[in-house]
């Protein structure tokens, strides 16, 4: 911590030298007041989930910005103790992160800890400090019991395994992931599938870049939410022309049903088919052995996480496989945004149905199986449970077995209602673009706005009363989804792209130093922009009507697989338009920006990631009135591109022109000034100034005035008081 004063005087001190600073010079300052960067004294928080990152993929801030929050988490095995095993958390933290919190479960024992002390709830644990690497080592148990779509720590830890538990009956083939009693997550000492712990949160006085790495220290191996313990057999299939991989763990205990291609095939369709927004690029499923007494027949955890019984079948309406993809897709399902007491059952009622509807597109099952399937929401128990009204349900399955039959019921009168122009998976994608809890208002809004009132009608009728819908016949099911649809290619305009209302650079991936990062050189490869934190980013969506039906586009952006914005918008058939979307990046770091099948590359940034090397003035005599133009060059610092709103400072005030800069480049960037009065007027950008002289041409040079400002004497009490500082700070490191 000492070394870290040292520096921050260091720079400090640097920029207090400087002769005849600019009123308003901030130290370090490539541009000051930008939005995202917190002002002196105020101080936001952050939240990061559980695990949220994947095992191998690391953010690029560190790259492109020296303030990352690093995390690696270190999970073991303890074969000596069946049911627990040991996770160890290092961080690496930045000067801008004031305080940190790391959030366990109460049942977690500490084995070490250096940097961290017990918070004030049981479970959380509050950095000293006294470090900027601490680190905390923990046992955790693992058995885990299902309880809906959560898992709590079983009450019996022991060793001991039976056979699994069957979730079929007469009346349900299948209902993967119900809340039977069982494991949801289990440790036997020779092979355990285990939750990554470890959710935390920290506060912070500047933005802030995240970085997570999770590994298993042993045999075994993680997806970053899901870890598996012993020895493993690894498949991997990569998509969307290899942007995407699907990773596949079968535990040396696990005797796998399928074969690991057909599994991959029906993913990878799964993926195509479901056009709902919250595709991420890299998905884990694990084939959990079937010795395990399991609760669930499978389990989605965190992102892109899931396991599934090892024994599940791919022909079944309801085959696990294809049920835990779909809650992959429900982005709107995750903590951050949820459902309501109201709307719980959509969760699993949507993966059952989408699941089903897969399957039978595929080949897998046929109408028969489908109708069958759906047909068992009618009978007793289910029949009376009403679905908005939780503590009505007289069993855990109401939601697997009549939610998927209402939701299908809605699906069938949303596509007659419109000619088959909307259906659920419409409503699904709005769903998932969501910031706030789906709530049943949401919910009926949503499908009012796709189908018009008799839909909204019927979903309150089928939610909110005892009534069941009656399942239809093959005939009433090929009226309602065998009708053509209009098909639609979407785009991205990269030429229009504008951060802060200003045209933007995009830049194609480079190559050699520059591979991870625009370069203006490379001429191929995925498109990058570098964009300042905090700053509104809009992105023209190009959309093609390329069908023969007059129909309604839905242009979808999605990062890093979450929908942040969409726009619906009636096309005719061959006609083409543009849909403008937006994003406010608030953390730093590399994010993938989607819309349609094409991709670009946001590299967010702070203002230390440019620097202005040179400040010239044109003329630097003038007479008032007169324009005079400003020129900075700036460059990128480090090994990526840099963005930041380019402060143009003068005792009248200041101007902010937005400026971005491919790694390894410079650019310049111009700003016309005028000044009424003749004085001499200091300009400043950056740490860089130059000084112009405005005068009446009746009056001579000596009779002009100084601008009102920081002169000599303002610099020296300047640094004065910054010595006073490090003074203090450095007496409190001796004194901790």
């Amino acid at each position: 911590m000492r070394a870290r004063v040292a520096v921050v005087f260091f720079v400090v001190l640097l920029v207090g030298s400087l002769s005849a600073p600019v009123v308003g010079l901030g130290a370090g300052g490539g541009s000051s007041g930008s939005s995202a960067v917190a002002e002196s004294g105020s101080i936001e928080t952050a939240s990061i989930g559980s695990a949220s990152s994947s095992a191998s993929t690391a953010s690029a801030a560190s790259s492109a910005s020296g303030a990352t929050l690093h995390r690696t988490t270190t999970l073991r095995q303890l074969p000596d103790q069946p049911g627990a095993f040991e996770a160890e958390f290092s961080f690496r933290i930045p000067d801008a992160v004031t305080e940190l919190n790391v959030l366990l479960t109460a049942d977690a024992t500490v084995q070490s800890a250096k940097g961290f002390e017990a918070g004030d709830e049981k479970g959380t644990f509050r950095w000293t400090g006294k470090t900027d690497e601490p680190t905390l080592r923990v046992t955790l148990p693992a058995n885990r019991t299902a309880v809906g779509r959560t898992a709590t720590a079983a009450t019996d830890s022991s060793d001991s395994i039976s056979s699994a538990a069957s979730n079929a009956s007469p009346s349900s083939p299948a209902t993967p992931a119900t809340s039977r009693d069982g494991y949801s997550f289990v440790e036997t000492g020779e092979w355990g599938i285990v939750q990554v712990p470890g959710g935390f949160s920290y506060r912070y006085t500047a933005p802030v870049g995240v970085e997570e790495t999770v590994r298993v220290d042993g045999p075994g191996t993680t997806g970053g939410d899901i870890a598996v313990f012993g020895p493993v057999t690894a498949y991997e299939r990569a998509v969307d022309d290899g942007s995407g991989t699907i990773r596949l763990v079968v535990p040396d205990a696990a005797d796998l049903r399928e074969d690991p291609e057909a599994i991959f095939d029906e993913l990878e369709a799964a993926r195509t088919r479901l056009d709902v927004g919250a595709a991420s690029d890299e998905v884990f499923f694990v084939a959990a052995p079937t010795e395990a007494d399991w609760g669930p027949e499978g389990v989605q955890y965190g992102r892109a996480d899931a396991w599934v019984a090892a024994d599940a079948e791919l022909s079944d309406p309801g085959s696990a496989w294809l049920h835990e993809y779909v809650h992959v897709r429900q982005g709107y399902a995750r903590s951050s945004v949820g459902t309501t007491s109201e709307t719980d059952w959509l969760v699993e009622g949507q993966a059952d149905y989408h699941a089903a509807t897969v399957a039978l597109e595929r080949g897998l099952v046929d109408f028969a199986d489908v109708r069958e399937y759906l047909a068992a929401g009618e009978r007793s128990p289910y029949d009376t449970d009403v679905l908005a009204e939780s503590d009505s349900w007289t069993d855990d399955r109401t939601p697997y077995v009549k939610g998927r039959l209402v939701y299908a019921e809605l699906d069938r009168q949303l596509r007659l209602a419109t000619d088959g122009d909307r259906t659920l998976e419409d409503v699904f994608r709005r769903l998932n673009a969501r910031e706030e809890p789906v709530t049943e208002d949401a919910l009926l809004a949503a499908l009012e706005d796709a189908g018009g009132p008799e839909v909204r009608a019927a979903a309150e009728k089928y939610t909110r009363t005892k009534a069941t819908p009656e399942m239809w016949d093959r005939d009433a099911h090929w009226e309602a989804f065998d009708q053509p649809v209009a098909e639609f290619e979407y785009g991205i305009d990269a030429d229009g792209i504008r951060v802060a209302g200003e045209p933007w650079s995009a830049w194609r991936r480079g190559s050699g130093e520059n591979e991870s990062f625009g370069s203006t050189e490379a001429q191929n490869g995925e498109r990058v922009i570098a964009v300042p934190a905090g700053e509104s980013v809009r992105i023209p969506a190009t959309i093609a009507n390329t069908g023969d039906r007059n129909g309604t586009a839905d242009a979808t952006l999605q990062v890093d697989g979450d929908v942040v914005d969409y726009r619906e918008q009636r096309l005719a058939a061959g006609s083409t338009t543009t849909a403008n979307l937006t994003w406010t990046p608030t953390k730093l770091g590399t994010y993938d920006l989607r819309i349609g099948e094409e991709k670009l590359t946001a590299v967010v940034v702070d203002d230390s990631s440019v620097q202005v090397t040179d400040l010239t003035l044109d003329p630097e005599t003038a007479a008032p009135g007169d324009p005079i133009t400003a020129t900075a060059t700036v460059e990128a610092t480090g090994d990526g591109p840099g963005a930041t709103l380019l402060e143009f400072r003068t005792s009248e005030g200041a101007t902010e022109v937005p400026v971005a800069v491919a790694a390894g480049d410079t650019v310049t960037v111009d700003r016309e000034l005028r000044f009424d009065s003749p004085a001499r007027y200091e300009v400043a950008v950056g740490q860089q100034s130059a000084v112009v002289t405005v005068e009446n041409r009746s009056r001579p040079p000596a009779e002009l005035e100084e601008v009102p400002g920081f002169g000599t004497p303002a610099a020296i009490a300047a640094l004065v008081a910054l010595l006073a500082v490090a003074h203090v700070r450095s007496l409190r490191s001796r004194h901790p």
